[in-house]
């Protein structure tokens, strides 16, 4: 149990970093270019899951010896994929339902980065990690 709120941690200032990053290119592109929100936060999460992908596979996940890299990330992408579903679904429901201020886009981008972060944590703990094995 310990290891895995260490790892869970790690995952945490990864993810935190990956949203800074995630958070930063939506309201670069949606406030100050008066791109769509929704439209936004696809692009932005694409930008903070290439970051993701290199930081969780170097700090937070061990490495499996059955999964050449090609396909640990074909399998990290699919992963992100059903993300970006997730995150979408929640965007796009949250500025139908408080509209698309920066306040509401925040408040809607931090509902949806939560239930993502949980998804993306075990999902590739399940899939992609070793485990204890080294």
């Amino acid at each position: 149990m310990k290891q895995l709120i260490e790892q869970f941690l790690k995952f945490g200032v990864v993810g935190t970093i990956a949203f800074l990053v995630d958070y930063g290119v939506l309201m670069l592109l949606s406030q100050a270019f008066g791109m769509d929100a929704v439209l936004s936060a696809s692009i932005s999460f694409v930008v903070s899951v290439i970051f993701n992908y290199v930081a969780s596979m170097r700090f937070v996940f061990t490495r499996r010896d059955d999964l050449s890299r090609r396909r640990e990330f074909i399998i990290f992408v699919v992963l992100s994929v059903v993300g970006l579903v997730i995150n979408e679904i929640i965007m796009a429901a949250g500025v139908a339902v408080l509209g698309d201020s920066a306040l509401m886009v925040t408040v809607t981008k931090l509902v949806a980065t939560a239930i993502v972060m949980v998804w993306n944590f075990f999902s590739r703990k399940k899939w992609l990690d070793a485990g204890e094995s080294e």
